[in-house]
């Protein structure tokens, strides 16, 4: 038995009828074609999947696309276009905060959603607010600095 839902996603509204069980992150890349959203471990460990979800950050490979249905998400997408970069973005661009690049949309998003709601005025505060967010490459540094750069664009201090 399928379900209709209503699901605004970078603006923009998508209707379909889904099966229940249906993961947020399977909605996201196959029934609306946006593969920026990463699937990595598919049990919430690696974070490549955060999106954010009437604000918050979220796990689409744990949340069913029903739960998301009259919700607002925003995924790596939509932050910015390749011409037109949101700050995090250019931080990360800037600080060399990627490398092969699979963490990366999560690590925007849930960069993001600290941006948000915390000051994120140390390093060690950034780095626990990355904890759920796994990457194989990088080591963190630059991804620590790219968030330290936006949080202090955003406090309007020079990064």
């Amino acid at each position: 038995m399928k379900m209709d839902i209503v699901v605004t996603v970078n603006g923009r509204k998508y209707a379909a009828s889904v099966e229940p069980r249906l993961l947020l992150s399977d909605f996201i890349r196959d029934t609306i074609g946006l593969t920026g959203t990463h699937v990595g471990c598919e049990h919430g460990v690696c974070g490549a999947c955060t999106i954010l979800l009437n604000g918050d950050s979220v796990r689409s490979c744990l949340t069913l696309a029903v739960r998301a249905d009259g919700m607002d998400v925003v995924t790596v997408e939509g932050l910015g276009a390749p011409d037109e970069l949101n700050a995090l973005q250019t931080q990360f661009r800037e600080k060399h905060g990627l490398q092969c690049g699979f963490c990366t949309p999560g690590m925007l998003m849930t960069g993001m959603d600290l941006l948000k709601k915390y000051p994120l005025a140390t390093d060690e505060e950034i780095r626990e607010g990355l904890s759920g967010n796994l990457c194989r490459c990088t080591g963190y540094q630059n991804i620590v600095a790219a968030i330290r750069a936006a949080a202090g664009l955003r406090n309007g201090s020079a990064p």
